[in-house]
């Protein structure tokens, strides 16, 4: 299973995709943690990053795309994956899509977790007056103001991604305002959907290799009964060759028959003119 969940900060991303991780035996790629581990194993990718990150520029995108080509060549990723974090932009995207193409993979699917951002935003003020009224410090990134300038990048980078998975028949959009569980549900709904129509998928390809095959085991037992229905005329073919053959024997015997028979008449009919004249000659005397 390998998926990519799409949604604005506070939807609910990282939740969600631990429960996927539990239910599929799938591992959650996040492009930061993979660039840190990158980095402390000294791959080639990885010193290219640390190098580039320390003298205070963005990763490139080339860069990211090699380290997650890396890690999900890993033994952990063979069942699939969750991307947190990647792609953030079409480019990216695209880019992703020709590293799965080179390694003979696909997308399942790209799950959106679609949520209303003024209540997003009153989530994090109640959230903030609640860390205040403790007395404890709010974090510098869960105020109302860093979410909002988060919301508008997601708006101008990341959204477009809706519509270009939307165009591969890839997006899948869930409700992220129901709670935790309903919106799990609904994901696990989506998922199961998938997977039962490849299976189908699978099963009419297996049906549609299996049919030559059956097609062709038809076509034998047609010869072969087309054969049998010949051998009767073969059959009487040789018995007519047999006939034929015996008719010259059968002929002669004929013919010899006919002599002797037309022999003994005519001897017996020169037998009786004998007798007469030696009659007639003793009459005489």
């Amino acid at each position: 299973m390998r998926l990519i969940l799409l949604g604005p900060p506070g939807s609910g991303k990282g939740t969600q995709a631990q429960r996927l991780v539990q239910r599929y035996g799938i591992i959650q790629l996040s492009t930061g943690d993979m660039l840190r581990a990158a980095i402390a194993a000294q791959t080639p990718v990885g010193l290219k990053a640390k190098d580039i990150m320390a003298a205070g520029h963005l990763v490139p995108d080339e860069i990211v795309v090699g380290i997650i080509s890396d890690r999900i060549d890993q033994a952990d990723a063979v069942n699939g994956f969750i991307l947190d974090g990647f792609p953030r932009t079409v480019r990216q995207a695209e880019e992703l899509d020709d590293l799965l193409k080179q390694k003979r993979m696909t997308l399942d699917a790209v799950v959106e977790l679609k949520v209303n951002e003024s209540a997003l935003l009153a989530r994090v003020e109640n959230r903030a007056a609640q860390t205040r009224a403790r007395g404890e410090e709010v974090r510098a990134d869960d105020t109302p103001e860093v979410l909002a300038k988060r919301l508008h990048n997601y708006r101008t980078q990341t959204e477009p991604l809706i519509h270009y998975y939307a165009d591969q028949r890839k997006l899948m959009t869930v409700d992220g305002m129901m709670t935790i569980e309903e919106v799990t549900g609904e994901i696990l709904r989506i998922l199961d959907a998938i997977g039962a129509g490849e299976s189908q998928a699978k099963s009419k390809a297996s049906r549609k290799k299996a049919a030559p095959a059956k097609r062709s085991a038809s076509g034998a037992k047609r010869a072969v009964k087309k054969t049998a229905k010949k051998a009767p005329k073969v059959k009487a073919a040789a018995k007519s060759g047999k006939s034929a053959r015996k008719a010259p024997k059968k002929a002669t015997k004929g013919a010899r028959k006919t002599g002797r028979t037309a022999g003994h008449r005519s001897a017996t009919k020169t037998a009786r003119k004998g007798a007469k004249k030696l009659t007639k000659k003793r009459a005489k005397a």
